[in-house]
């Protein structure tokens, strides 16, 4: 081997990676949380952490910004040990995670929100309110984040809430940043936005753990795709050698056979089935005007569009979240009250919310609890609610979702991301509803719960009910039998089965050709099938 010392310094050096984890372990009690684990992130790299629920990401997380201890193994940042735990400046100086739930507070500017608790200890001269603001104008021009340092948090996008808090983060010196679930509430401008914004940092040096249940988000920005699996690393590829097939198979441990139809790939759903949902004229102030659409028994209908569409708004408001402006909300021929929740229980509509954790789940509640809040009168007499009743209606329910909990009595919250889905799903059919409403019922859940809860709420429509999905997800749309698509608050365009992705992409970013058949189609008011 040659001596380093003499080779002459040619080609770029090798620098040691900003974050490096070897031989992880870590228990909670009896629970294997990670089994020698190991991850290594380059400078400059986008590097994506993917797995199931429950596969070690988040313990993984947790472990590589300093909130828990390994029980095993090493952690090293550019080539140093990880600083002791608890020394909280010297975590931030190495690494930052901006985590799906923002942290920056609403009530506080920009500007404060960048500079808080940055005071020396035991300091008593007061804030320079002119310099801070100036201070952070300065910083958010470094790292191009155009936000009014003035302007109140809670007034911002999601998108600028994100870019304040990486330009927070670079602030303290870290050069490594954790993304957790980034897109989860960002429409597809936004991501785009943001993928530009880490490519730029990525050119000056700073690397990112990119962590994401939507594997395209994967190819289109990382170079470096970590599996994890069970609680162990399972692979490390860069992303152009495997394919979306192989990524999959290294997540779920599963061989896809060729022949697996996707979910909701079954027969098409019958045309003639009775009309369970009917929508005229729906106008929902500042959301959508004059949108009409219906649903029918066996249909699997899928409503797309961007954060600004007014899709979700329009899913609300079947399950009476709001009152409209004008037009008509039927289900199964029976008018629904807008703006009633009770109107809409009573009439059929079964939700599942667009946020579990916000307007899904108690989470100081068991698994029963939240399981049968929508049937609590069929629990006991004279509003009684028996416990024996609400144990065995649960554990049917836990058996039909397949819920992974040690007891119909575990709460809620110790339950991974796609069981809590699940939970919110079994609710939402507990009523035997006709219509089922589910928006972006996959979001922030793993691959194998996904595939399971579009495939249940197939089976719904196939036992006579009408299911309504409102998505931007490609893959929750590829289980619909049509697809219509709102932009700017009205419909624009509807898909049949066999729609290509770059069709609707086009249309919810409202750059459709509206010459097409079935935008034309919708335009009028009607359907191929005269509906």
């Amino acid at each position: 081997m040659a001596d380093t010392a003499t080779t002459p310094a040619a080609g770029p050096v090798s620098r040691a990676p900003v974050a490096e984890a070897t031989s992880i372990g870590k228990r909670f009690g009896a629970t294997v949380a990670l089994r020698d684990a190991r991850i290594s992130i380059a400078e400059g790299e986008s590097h994506a952490l993917v797995g199931r629920n429950g596969a070690g990401k988040s313990t993984l997380v947790s472990i590589l910004t300093g909130l828990q201890q390994p029980d095993t193994g090493s952690l090293r940042f550019s080539g140093e040990p990880a600083p002791a735990f608890g020394d909280i400046d010297a975590w931030r100086s190495r690494v930052a995670c901006v985590y799906q739930r923002s942290t920056v507070i609403g009530e506080l500017t920009v500007a404060e929100n960048l500079f808080l608790n940055r005071q020396s200890p035991g300091a008593v001269r007061p804030i320079r309110w002119k310099q801070l603001r100036q201070r952070a104008e300065e910083l958010l021009a470094e790292y191009g984040v155009a936000v009014d340092p003035a302007a109140r948090a809670r007034d911002l996008t999601v998108e600028q809430r994100q870019f304040v808090e990486i330009a927070r983060a670079l602030s303290f010196g870290a050069r490594f940043i954790i993304l957790d679930e980034p897109t989860a509430k960002l429409d597809a401008r936004g991501i785009g936005r943001l993928f530009d914004k880490l490519r730029d940092l990525q050119g000056q040096g700073v690397a990112f753990l990119f962590i994401s249940h939507h594997l395209q988000e994967v190819y289109d920005l990382c170079t470096t795709v970590t599996v994890y699996r069970d609680a162990r690393h399972i692979l490390t590829a860069p992303v152009a050698e495997l394919g979306h097939r192989s990524l999959v198979e290294a997540m779920t441990g599963e061989t896809a056979s060729a022949d697996t139809a996707p979910a909701g790939a079954s027969p098409a759903a019958l045309t003639d089935g009775a009309e369970l949902l009917r929508i005229d004229g729906l106008t929902l102030p500042g959301a959508c005007e004059d949108v009409s659409l219906s649903v029918r028994s066996g249909e699997v209908v899928g409503l797309a569009g961007a954060t600004a569409s007014g899709n979700v708004q329009v899913g609300e408001a079947i399950a009476g979240l709001h009152r409209a402006k004008a037009g008509r909300i039927s289900v199964g021929g029976r008018s629904v009250r807008t703006g009633s929740v009770p109107s809409a229980l009573t009439a059929g509509v079964g939700f599942v919310p667009e946020d579990r954790h916000l307007q899904g789940l108690v989470n100081g509640r068991s698994v029963a609890e939240n399981a049968t809040l929508t049937v609590t009168d069929q629990l006991g007499p004279f509003g009684v609610v028996l416990p024996a009743r609400t144990r065995a209606f649960a554990r049917r329910m836990i058996r039909d979702l397949d819920i992974k909990t040690p007891a119909a009595a575990t709460p809620v919250s110790a339950l991974s991301g796609g069981n809590q889905q699940k939970v919110v799903v079994a609710r939402a059919l507990a009523t035997d509803p006709h219509v089922l409403v589910a928006i972006r019922p996959t979001n922030g859940v793993d691959v194998k719960s996904k595939e399971f809860l579009l495939g249940r709420i197939r089976r719904a429509a196939d036992e006579g009910k009408a299911a309504l999905i409102v998505s931007d997800e490609l893959d929750d749309l590829r289980a619909c039998d049509r697809v219509v698509v709102m932009f700017h608050g009205r419909v624009v365009a509807e898909f049949e089965r066999g729609w290509t992705d770059d069709q609707v992409v086009a249309a919810v970013e409202g750059v459709a050709d509206t010459t097409t058949p079935t935008a034309a189609a919708t335009a009028s008011g009607t359907d191929e099938h005269g509906r």
